[in-house]
């Protein structure tokens, strides 16, 4: 049969059926295919001998044709995002087996209502042609088991624990006994004389061995805890269920804390009180223990463009980038515009931005997969806007680090409360409230990996370029807005230590235990101890300092040296303060004690005046980057009325901030250095109050003068050595205190720190 390639109209249909045509009359192994799946440019040489059978075959990547494309060049695509191109959008909305294909196929073709397409261009609608979809492609499907991560078990004893022994250790012993080295977490019952203990445990052991929940591993857990004898072999133990993935094991942990009201423990002896507690162990502790597998089958990608982009123009590129990215793959794709979408606003229907979903079965035909790594998300991206930009479509390929963009939130990290418009969520957890929050407000985010920070020094390089040479203000104006989004980005990276070497499988302990030493050095409990008191507490110190050191991983260990020399200078502090209080101990107590009062005001005094100038400095600057970006949108936007308002505003912000610098605020003197309108505005405040001191010098010299005579006729009156001493001993004292205040507040600072950032993921996309 012969296919006329010139009665296509497009170009990605003659392709299309060129392919088809070969599979078809079963020229799929010849040399020209042969050459073109290698990717090498000359001919491949038919070999006369035979291939050894002992050779295994070797599994190649095969070469997509947008990878033989020249990519383009930063500054071209900064160029044109500065002149309103939008940014190529191509999402990963999930994975599937082949169970979930026809789900998945009537949620985009709204339940056979909406038109779908095929790779060959035939239309589907109807259930019907989904079931028939569904048939089709039963034999790309390789429907592979998911993993047994999470198992619920019970476990029930005749008898309680022996006189003096606490009931917590004894279960925990029990299941530990029974499960091994996995975590688990549980809660026990009494009923008249006998207890249950009910759990759910990580089946993947720290060794690799995954139990898989059932009859079977309930036979091998029996048979180890009979082996052992004692309380452990007289208990009753069966796992009652199993599930797979992150999702199932935080609901289950949940409906374990909610029935034993909040009497629920882990393995470390850890309280586990409400869902948030629950959902944070599995979330941020087990995941990375599951080692969960689902099926990928089918992968469900989502390409979106601006309101108010043609609607047939962006399908034809999505269609034209789809034949192109997977020529040798199934899938079937939809277009969804609020136009033409039957369903409704309030149910997640009309989005205002045109959009198409597509399903891609991941096995083509001659066996290969599709990878789905990074690099695979940033030439789909490259290929979308080359196909939008050839049918008139002003689009480029983004990377999120090339506007200082937040990381994105999965749709496991969060749950929608409003679905009118533009989506709404809200986080299912602390962390992931705080990352859909940054994202939603686009905060400026930098990468913290150093292949990251080297690209963006590159990005901020052509962002300087598209500034210097952009042909209008507006591309102008766009290009500055990111340079000030990479400063805001790096001046936040700057001020935050990396935290993530504290989440392994110690980060909780290692976290309580740099709590514990904070707690022993807090500035405001420098009392005056005994000396049986303060040995008590130098042994506590040492010992927190070495359950730290233990416990933090190795690159942590040149700031542990920074926080063990600041407690030990607190605690030479505290030696100091009691032997001068057994040194004056022959003086009155009410003295000592006011005086020490004195000093505890002081210093609280001084440490409330840091924290608000830090406060304050951080809130004006706040409000000059609003108002920036305000008059930034009053540019872009010719008709606006209020320019001049915000400018008056921005004015007074700016003064506001040049008095706190020119009154010594460090926060703001820092900014200052790469920020030539407020450096400028510290300038014209210090000297603002350079000529208010010289207005006021006439009086205050009188003043001045009398103070001095009257402190030259102190100075003559001899002082007893008694009080000399002791002036000399107080200045001594005060000098060293000062000193530890200073490194206490390092120390605090840096575990606030890690506290704030215990959570911060991971990889940079």
């Amino acid at each position: 049969m012969e296919i006329f390639l010139g009665a296509f109209t497009q170009e990605w249909e003659r392709r299309r059926a060129a392919f088809l045509h070969e599979r078809l009359m079963g020229r799929a192994n010849d040399d020209e295919e042969e050459r073109r799946r290698r990717g090498s440019t000359v001919p491949v040489a038919r070999s006369s001998q035979k291939p050894s059978r002992n050779l295994k075959k070797v599994a190649r990547r095969p070469q997509t044709p947008n990878s033989s494309s020249p990519r383009r060049p930063m500054g071209t695509r900064f160029a044109g995002l500065a002149s309103g191109s939008q940014p190529a959008v191509v999402k990963m909305a999930s994975f599937g087996g082949g169970d979930r294909l026809g789900a998945m196929a009537g949620y985009i073709s709204r339940n056979g209502e909406v038109s779908m397409e095929t790779q060959s261009g035939q239309e589907l609608q109807g259930r019907d042609a989904i079931a028939a979809l569904c048939d089709d492609w039963a034999h790309l499907m390789g429907n592979r088991t998911e993993s047994r991560d999470i198992g619920l078990f019970c476990i029930d004893i005749a008898h309680g624990p022996e006189k003096g022994q606490a009931l917590p250790e004894w279960t925990r012993y029990i299941v530990r006994s029974a499960v091994g080295d996995r975590s688990f977490a549980f809660g026990v019952a009494e009923h008249d004389g006998t207890f249950r203990i009910e759990g759910v445990v990580v089946l993947r052991s720290k060794a690799g061995e995954r139990l898989t929940a059932d009859a079977k591993a309930t036979e091998i857990v029996q048979a180890r805890m009979r082996a052992k004898g004692g309380d452990v072999g007289k208990a009753e133990f069966r796992f009652t269920g199993y599930g797979n993935g992150v999702e199932y094991g935080t609901s289950r942990l949940r409906k374990l804390v909610a029935r034993f009201d909040g009497a629920v423990e882990n393995d470390r002896g850890e309280k586990i009180a409400d869902a948030t507690q629950a959902g944070d162990l599995v979330q941020q502790e087990w995941r990375g223990e599951l080692h969960s597998r689902k099926s990928r089958d089918v992968m469900h990608l989502v390409m979106s463009a601006r309101a108010g982009t043609d609607v047939e123009t962006f399908q034809a590129a999505a269609r034209a980038f789809l034949a192109t990215e997977f020529a040798a793959h199934r899938y079937v794709l939809s277009l969804h515009d609020p136009m033409g979408d039957p369903k409704a606003e309030q149910d997640g229907g009309k989005r205002p931005h045109v959009h198409v979903h597509a399903i891609v079965a991941m096995r083509a035909e001659n066996g290969d997969r599709i990878g789905t790594s990074i690099g695979s998300f940033r030439r789909w991206r490259e290929g979308l806007a080359r196909e939008a930009r050839a049918r008139g479509i002003l689009m480029e390929m983004t990377d999120r680090r090339d506007q200082a963009s937040a990381p994105a939130y999965t749709r496991n990290q969060v749950r929608p409360i409003s679905r009118k418009g533009r989506s709404e969520h809200t986080g299912t957890s602390n962390f992931a409230r705080r990352r859909y929050d940054q994202k939603r407000r686009e905060e400026p985010t930098a990468p913290r990996t150093a292949r990251s920070l080297e690209y963006m020094k590159k990005v901020r390089s052509q962002w300087l370029e598209v500034a210097r040479h952009a042909e209008n203000s507006d591309a102008q104006n766009f290009a500055k807005a990111q340079l000030s989004r990479m400063a805001t980005a790096g001046l936040s990276l700057k001020e935050m230590p990396d935290a993530r070497d504290l989440q392994n499988e110690n980060g909780s302990r290692a976290r309580a235990a740099l709590v514990e030493l904070s707690k022993l050095t807090e500035v405001d409990s420098m009392s005056t101890m005994t000396r049986s008191e303060f040995e008590a507490y130098e042994k506590r110190v040492e010992a927190a300092l070495v359950q730290a050191k233990r416990l933090l991983p190795e690159t942590w260990r040149s700031r542990f040296e920074e926080i063990a020399s600041a407690a030990r200078d607190h605690v030479d502090a505290r030696r100091e303060m009691m032997e001068q209080a057994e040194q004056a101990s022959d003086r009155p107590r009410e003295n000592l004690r006011a005086r020490q009062a004195d000093d505890i005001n002081r210093e609280d005094a001084v440490a409330r005046e840091r924290l608000a100038s830090l406060e304050a400095g951080h809130d004006v600057m706040i409000a000059v980057e609003h108002y920036r970006k305000l008059i930034a949108s009053a540019d872009a936007d010719r008709s606006s009325p209020n320019k001049a308002s915000l400018q008056t505003s921005l004015s007074a912000v700016l003064a506001r901030a040049g008095e706190l610098g020119a009154a010594g605020n460090a926060y703001i003197r820092e900014i200052a250095e790469r920020d030539d309108a407020l450096r400028a505005a510290i300038e014209a405040a210090v000297q603002r109050s350079a000529e208010r001191i010289t207005n006021r010098a006439g009086g205050a010299d009188e003043r001045h003068s009398a103070r001095n005579t009257e402190n030259e006729m102190q100075d003559r009156e001899p002082k007893s050595e008694e009080l000399m001493r002791a002036d000399r001993m107080q200045s001594a004292a005060d000098t060293r205190t000062d000193h530890t205040k200073q490194r206490v507040s390092r120390l605090e600072e840096l575990q606030r720190q890690a506290e704030r950032n215990r959570d911060r993921d991971e990889f940079e996309r």
